[in-house]
């Protein structure tokens, strides 16, 4: 049995070194480093459309790859980040935006979980202030036997 477990820890052990060799430097997808920043940039700022809480810079889906490459060659061919931004926006809404602008569209996005919340304390201010004045007699007594059955009290 300790044969067949230090063959196993040697052959593991052997399996990492390995992998080692054949692990390679991501290769840069532009020669220009320049370019490549301004891309990051504006994939920092728009909603991949698949993942929906990712930035289209940080998910691997195949539409936020593509989104990546498209970006990078409008900026290629001149246009600036403000472009590119207004082009994703009108192509898909302000959904696409990881931070929308503040529109009467798009109020509740950011309106809407502050307005949860004081509604939910409201509502719990309400109850307890409701429960506060009810008698003694409208709750079910307390047991006051120690072995759990209420019957033999």
């Amino acid at each position: 049995m300790r044969k067949l477990i230090r063959r196993l820890f040697v052959t593991m052990a052997w399996a990492l070194v390995c992998a080692g060799a054949f692990a390679a430097e991501a290769q840069p997808a532009s020669d220009n480093p320049a370019l490549e920043a301004r891309v990051m940039k504006i994939s920092n700022e728009l909603r991949c459309l698949v993942c929906q809480n990712e930035t289209i810079a940080a998910s691997h889906a195949d539409l936020a790859v593509d989104l990546r490459r498209q970006v990078r060659e409008m900026l290629q061919n001149g246009q600036n980040e403000q472009q590119v931004i207004d082009f994703m926006t009108a192509r898909y809404g302000d959904f696409v935006l990881y931070r929308p602008p503040f529109k009467l569209l798009t109020a509740l996005l950011w309106i809407g979980p502050a307005a949860m919340v004081v509604v939910g304390l409201g509502t719990l201010f309400v109850v307890l202030r409701r429960r506060s004045r009810l008698a003694d007699d409208a709750f079910e007594p307390d047991d006051k036997d120690a072995s759990g059955d209420p019957h033999l009290s």
